[in-house]
C-alpha cells in the first residue's frame, strides 16, 4: 500500500496529470486544436509550431548552486553507492558546504536504505515538500512516499511529472551541491533532467568490464549531445583484495574504465575497490564514509569527492 500521508496526497492529487486523449491514431490527424479567425488548426499543425520553438529553457533550482548528476550506462554497478558517498564525501571534505541528494530513480529508489531515512516528507506552508535529513545530507526520493516493496508501475509521462515534483517542488533550503542519483540508461528522465536544469557537472560510474563500458560510452555520449559537462569517469569495483592472503583479484577486468576515459578524452576521477565493507554499510543504512571514516574505502571515496569538486567549471573560492 502506498505510503502517503494525507497532506502528501492532497498535494499530489493537486496535481494529478491531465486524461491521455486514448483515440486511435487513425484519428488523430483530423484531431482540431483551438481555433481562430483563420479556422481550426490540425494536430500536425500544432506539432510542428511547437517544435519550432525550441527545447525548453534550462531553470534553475530553488536555492541549489551547482547540480552534479551521477548516471550510470546500465544497473549494477553501484552507481546509487556511488552517489550516496560521493554526497557525503563532498561534505565531509569541506563541513562548511551544504549537501543534498535527490534519488531521480523512480523505478529502484535505493537512496532512503542506504541513507537510513523512513517515513513521509512533510508539506510547508508553501505546498513545498521538506526533505529529509541524515548525517547532514537533505534527501528526497520517491522511496519516501512508498513501501518498500511496492512497485511504481507507471507510464513515462507520469514519471516526468514525479522527477518534476521531487525537483521542483521540494524545499532544499540553500545548498553548495544538489547530488542527483540518475537511473540507469539513457532514457526519458536523463533526457528531461539534462534539459531543464543547468548540470554543472556529469559523473559516470562503471565498472572495468567491457559489457558496462559499452553502456557507459553510451551515456557519456548523451551527455555530450545535450551539452552537459562530462567531470569524469570512476571506475567501480576495480579490484578485490583477499581478506586473508590480501592478493588482488581483478574480477571484473583490470583498468578497462581508465582505457575508455581516454578514448573519450575524459578525466579518471578515482578508483574504487570491491569490498565487503562497502555492501555491507549501505545495506545497513551507515554508508563507509561515515560509519568507516579512516578505512582505505571511505578514504577512495573521499579522494573522488575531491576530485568532483576541483573539476567543476565553476569551483567556489
Amino acid at each position: 500500500m502506498m505510503l502517503w500521508s494525507t497532506s502528501t496526497f492532497r498535494w499530489l492529487s493537486k496535481r494529478a496529470l491531465p486524461c491521455l486523449d486514448t483515440r486511435p491514431p487513425a484519428c488523430a490527424g483530423r484531431l482540431m486544436v483551438g481555433s481562430s479567425d483563420s479556422g481550426a488548426e490540425s494536430l500536425q499543425e500544432r506539432q510542428k509550431r511547437l517544435m519550432t520553438r525550441g527545447l525548453p529553457k534550462l531553470k534553475a533550482i530553488q536555492g541549489v548552486k551547482q547540480v552534479i548528476v551521477v548516471a550510470s550506462g546500465k544497473g549494477g554497478v553501484g552507481k546509487s553507492t556511488t552517489a550516496v558517498n560521493l554526497a557525503l564525501g563532498i561534505a565531509a571534505n569541506d563541513s562548511s558546504k551544504t549537501v543534498g541528494l535527490l534519488d531521480a530513480d523512480v523505478y529502484g529508489p535505493s537512496i532512503p536504505q542506504m541513507m537510513n531515512l523512513k517515513g513521509n516528507p512533510e508539506i510547508t506552508e508553501k505546498n513545498l515538500m521538506r526533505p529529509l535529513v541524515n548525517f547532514g545530507i537533505v534527501c528526497m526520493s520517491m522511496g519516501f512516499l512508498v513501501e518498500d516493496t511496492v512497485p511504481i508501475i507507471w507510464r513515462g509521462l507520469m514519471v516526468m511529472s514525479a522527477i518534476e515534483r521531487l525537483i521542483r517542488q521540494v524545499d532544499w533550503g540553500k545548498l553548495d551541491y544538489l547530488v542527483i542519483d540518475m537511473p540507469p540508461g539513457t532514457g526519458d528522465v536523463q533526457l528531461s533532467i539534462s534539459q531543464n536544469i543547468p548540470i554543472s557537472g556529469a559523473v559516470i560510474v562503471s565498472t572495468p568490464q567491457d559489457i558496462a563500458l559499452l553502456d557507459a560510452w553510451r551515456g557519456a555520449e548523451m551527455f555530450r549531445k545535450v551539452n552537459v559537462p562530462i567531470l569524469g569517469i570512476i571506475q567501480n569495483m576495480s579490484v578485490f583484495q583477499c581478506p586473508n592472503c590480501k592478493h588482488e583479484t581483478h574480477i571484473f577486468g583490470a583498468d578497462g574504465a581508465k582505457d575508455l576515459a581516454t578514448k573519450l578524452g575524459l578525466a579518471v576521477l578515482g578508483d574504487i575497490p570491491l569490498h565487503i565493507n562497502i555492501r555491507k554499510t549501505s545495506d545497513n543504512g551507515q554508508p563507509v564514509v561515515v560509519s568507516q571514516p579512516d578505512s582505505p574505502e571511505a578514504n577512495a571515496y573521499l579522494s573522488v569527492a575531491a576530485a568532483v569538486v576541483k573539476r567543476l567549471q565553476n569551483p567556489f573560492p
